[in-house]
């Protein structure tokens, strides 16, 4: 659910839409969504001082707010 969310953002972000790839697994009564896109296109998913990926993660975190699950966005080369 909240890898789809991470998906739709990421392929409308960055120059190579191909090569995003999110998963998602569940440790310890936390979801955690990995997102990998390609090397060029790391700073367009991070923003200028992080700003982008902040403001993803509380997009999905505001999403997760009515289940009450605790949500992390890794991003990752």
């Amino acid at each position: 659910m909240y890898s789809e969310l991470v998906r739709y953002i990421a392929e409308n972000l960055v120059d190579n839409p191909d090569e995003v790839r999110v998963s998602e697994e569940e440790v310890d009564g936390v979801i955690v969504v990995t997102l990998k896109v390609a090397r060029e296109d790391m700073g367009k998913v991070i923003g200028k001082q992080g700003k982008i990926a902040k403001a993803m993660r509380m997009v999905v975190r505001a999403a997760a707010g009515k289940t009450r699950k605790k949500v992390n966005v890794d991003i990752v080369e």
